[in-house]
């Protein structure tokens, strides 16, 4: 049983529920925070009745990034190992958002800075309010803008130029631009509920396969045209085995709709 002490956390049917929950402050994070989310992604790994997640942030923003007095203040009074310490410790947690086989979809209200963009673009797929604004603002901290895997992932969401705009300026992206530019996959007005519906479609679909893709999708940034189509061809052999794809066959030879398992 999955439990959390320093964000929300709930799983409605076979979906898991991330609620940051600091909206006093518009849900940044903390040391705490920060290790136990890469605690909830890496545990994921082996939860299988649990088959998409939704991070979401309380009082309509998603989050500020890392606090400023308890996150941001002792940093400036460490050493390089304890400094880095942190550092690696933040990436893990887009290392285990990346490598844990569920879907993640962030549901992303308002302001959503630093971290809280950070764990926005490592998810698999970014609903946003009409509000929302993101912003990898680490530069205007007087940092670099490569945190947490930022100039990996986010040029292969947006593209190099814009990702460029984005991580030297620290300026705010509009919803409209994010949508515009394929950062959000959807916009909408009850963006929560959206995303809790389509990880539940996800969910009831055929999860050891989505697992399968999101293992490739990520894989395969490494790897040449002819490696990818390798993989993808013994990864698609591996499905060919599974029930859901022998469910799939009868459904469509019956004329009626698949019913998923996941195995």
């Amino acid at each position: 049983m999955i439990e959390a002490k320093h964000f929300l956390w709930k799983v409605d049917g076979k979906v898991g529920v991330i609620t940051l929950n600091r909206p006093e402050k518009k849900n940044p994070l903390t040391f705490e925070s920060y290790a136990e989310l890469r605690d909830l992604f890496l545990s994921l790994q082996k939860e299988n009745s649990i088959k998409a997640i939704v991070v979401a942030g309380a009082g309509g923003n998603f989050c500020s990034g890392g606090d400023v007095h308890e996150i941001i203040g002792p940093l400036t009074k460490m050493a390089m190992p304890q400094l880095l310490e942190f550092t690696r410790m933040t990436g893990d947690l887009v290392k285990a958002i990346r490598h844990c086989p569920q879907p993640v979809i962030a549901a992303v209200e308002g302001v959503c800075a630093g971290a809280g963009a950070i764990i926005a673009m490592a998810a698999d797929l970014r609903h946003g309010a009409p509000d929302a604004k993101v912003a990898f603002l680490f530069t205007r901290v007087g940092l670099a803008g490569c945190d947490m895997g930022a100039c990996t992932i986010l040029p292969r969401l947006i593209g190099q130029g814009r990702a460029s705009d984005l991580l030297y300026s620290g300026r705010s992206m509009s919803a409209e631009e994010g949508f515009a530019w394929g950062f959000f996959n959807r916009i909408s007005n009850e963006v929560l509920n959206l995303s809790i519906r389509t990880a539940k479609e996800l969910a009831s679909g055929p999860t050891f396969a989505h697992a399968m893709t999101k293992k490739m999708l990520h894989q395969e940034w490494n790897v040449g045209v002819d490696e990818a189509i390798e993989m993808e061809a013994q990864a698609q052999a591996v499905c060919m085995q599974t029930k859901d794809f022998q469910r799939a066959y009868e459904a469509f030879a019956a004329r009626k709709k698949p019913a998923f398992e996941g195995n």
